[in-house]
């Protein structure tokens, strides 16, 4: 307990630091994730092909090599003097939207095809009939599959911790240099991911029985 009680302010910017790249790196990966849906079911070829690579290549690169590439190469290239937090949020959120853009695609081939024929037949564009159509339909079985993968994208976000940037890894490993007992770092990290991931599955489950009770 001492541990807690002496460096309570280093756990509670260390679990601050978790949660707010869980929610950032979360709502890029789920904005991405249906955008690249959209590509991978769209008409359109090179959208497709585009989606495709985008799937291929994200699902099969390891995530620690998608930090190096964030940390070293994206400042040199495109956001020079960036934040720890962003680098971390981009190489969390853009890995993670392969996994949702899967998911939300496995959704999408449960709406019946007639929907989409129906909403073509009266006028309405491609994008509309996603939007308005077959999205809101899809969404209900998407929301299981989305809690696992936000779930994960919490507990992949201790690689960022070795980084650099502060969050619940980070501050782990700053207490074990100092000498403090491994196991109770690692059991009070340990109770604050759990009340993360809790959050998320009673989040993810309220969602579906709303979306249960209005259907």
């Amino acid at each position: 307990m001492n541990v807690l009680l002496d460096y309570l302010p280093e756990f509670r910017a260390g679990f601050l630091g978790t949660l707010a790249i869980t929610v950032s790196a979360a709502l890029l990966a789920l904005v991405l994730g249906m955008l690249i849906a959209g590509f991978r079911v769209s008409p359109v070829p090179p959208l497709r092909a585009f989606g495709t690579a985008w799937v291929t290549v994200l699902r099969n690169t390891p995530l620690t090599l998608l930090f190096l590439v964030a940390f070293f190469v994206v400042p040199q290239i495109l956001f020079q003097g960036a934040s720890p937090y962003i680098l971390a949020t981009l190489a969390l959120g853009f890995y993670t939207s392969s996994f949702v853009c899967e998911a939300v695609r496995s959704g999408i081939g449960t709406v019946p095809l007639g929907q989409a024929e129906a909403a073509r037949s009266l006028g309405m564009t491609f994008a509309q009939t996603l939007r308005l159509v077959v999205l809101p339909q899809a969404t209900r079985t998407v929301i299981p599959p989305l809690s696992s993968i936000i779930i994960a994208l919490t507990k992949n976000s201790a690689i960022a911790g070795a980084f650099g940037y502060g969050e619940l890894f980070n501050v782990s490993k700053l207490l074990n240099d100092r000498g403090y007992p491994i196991a109770w770092i690692f059991l009070w990290t340990a109770l604050a991911y759990l009340v993360i991931t809790f959050a998320i599955s009673g989040l993810f489950r309220l969602l579906e029985r709303r979306l249960e009770v209005a259907r």
